[in-house]
């Protein structure tokens, strides 16, 4: 029940360009699948209603269908497609951006025994980071409290003072379900997830520049055989492999309002040799980073976009 109801709400409100009239939601309508396509996630719940969507983020597969929902708990680079759609039965999915300080106002207010959180948090924060991705089956609460979020995108009035509610009701649900471990640490200033968080955001920063994993791991506060594990735990890939994704796909954002200079393009995002930039885009586009600057369009800038 609650699926049929999700599914008419967002084939209703589907945009081209994915917004809808309330902050942090998006919705997602393909009418055909399309290739792997490389992007970032954000932090966000991805929510799927109808179709098949697959995801590789460094050494993982991930695949989630109608009635399961992803949680990306850093801004990872992937790459990911709907595999299954059709006009008929057309992809749909919901993306809501998670918020850390929203997180930890819950954290907060969770009414459960003190202690009990400081030992659980503990015992989280020694055994390191989850991964930075995970999903799973959507249970009805959370169905009813995304359903319940979508119709008040026809109720302008009560949209503006419910919304907000209903969010961090979801967000509640997401804290305390099946992958709440990984959503907790988004509102825990000191957990694993967010040391890491820490220098992922310095590299997304300073894409361009060169740095030295030792410093880094200083950044962490941890040694950098420890750096090494949690990084890769969380993101699936080295710390200068999560540098090269985002520098090449900075490099495609640029290329669509600047197709005629590919070596410009390399040298801004931190390559000092235009032909291993050229070699590398190729690696992760399909295509030489000319040919694909031609052939860049609004659609797809907009497929590319974050999840769903």
């Amino acid at each position: 029940m609650h699926l049929d109801e999700l599914r008419e709400l967002l084939v209703r409100h589907a945009r081209a360009d994915r917004s809808t009239d309330i902050e942090g939601v998006r919705v997602s309508k393909f009418e055909s699948p399309y290739p792997p396509t490389p992007t970032t996630t954000g932090t966000v719940m991805a929510l799927i209603a109808q179709g098949t969507k697959r995801l590789t983020l460094g050494d993982r597969e991930y695949e989630y269908r109608a009635g399961q929902y992803l949680v990306a708990s850093v801004d990872l680079p992937i790459t990911g497609n709907f595999s299954e759609a059709s006009p008929q039965e057309p992809a749909l999915g919901l993306g809501l951006t998670l918020e850390p300080a929203e997180a930890a106002d819950l954290l907060l207010s969770d009414p459960g025994p003190e202690a009990a959180r400081g030992s659980d948090d503990a015992r989280r924060l020694s055994a390191g980071p989850p991964p930075g991705i995970a999903v799973s089956y959507a249970p009805p609460e959370l169905l009813d409290a995304v359903v319940r979020l979508l119709r008040l995108l026809d109720r302008p009035r009560d949209r503006a003072v419910l919304a907000p509610l209903v969010k961090r009701e979801i967000l509640w649900h997401l804290i305390t379900g099946e992958q709440g471990e990984t959503v907790r640490q988004l509102g825990l200033a000191d957990s694993g997830l967010n040391t890491i968080a820490r220098t992922v955001h310095w590299i997304r920063d300073h894409y361009a520049e060169p740095f030295r994993v030792e410093d880094l791991a200083r950044l962490a506060g941890l040694s950098v055989s420890a750096f090494h594990r949690q990084f890769h735990t969380v993101t699936a890939m080295s710390p200068i492999q999560y540098q090269k994704q985002i520098r090449l796909q900075e490099a495609r954002r640029m290329l669509a309002t600047r197709s005629g200079d590919v070596t410009g393009v390399s040298l801004l995002v931190g390559y000092a040799s235009p032909s291993q930039f050229s070699r590398e885009y190729r690696r992760l586009f399909g295509t030489a980073p000319s040919q694909d600057a031609a052939h860049l369009s609004l659609s797809d800038r907009a497929r590319t976009a974050a999840l769903p």
